[in-house]
């Protein structure tokens, strides 16, 4: 499988998935720490891919994504944003209902 349907099938098949720098348990940059620990305040299970350890994804996710940087959050095969709108989002009580609903369905 190339690495596209790879990211296509990861997305399609996790309603909530974070792409970043580590594990949420142990991030490898600020900013996949600080997503991560708002997708986990929202208190459902994720998927994460850790792009350290996946060069081709971290090479051709930015182009699928026409997202330049990571960590990449998408909901429901929707990206949502980076660190800082995923930040944002939690801290104005938005992430939690978005979250929420893609794990119900």
């Amino acid at each position: 499988m190339d690495v596209l349907e790879t990211i296509k099938q990861q997305i399609a098949e996790n309603p909530v998935i974070l792409f970043m720098k580590g594990s949420p348990n142990a991030p490898q940059c600020g900013f996949s720490m600080r997503a991560s620990q708002a997708v986990m305040a929202c208190g459902q299970r994720f998927a994460y891919v850790d792009i350290l350890s996946n060069p081709e994804i971290r090479a051709e996710l930015p182009k699928y994504a026409n997202w330049p940087t990571f960590p990449q959050l998408w909901v429901k095969g929707e990206l949502i944003g980076g660190c800082d709108i995923v930040t944002e989002m939690h801290e104005k009580g938005e992430l939690k209902p978005l979250i929420d609903a893609a794990v119900a369905n």
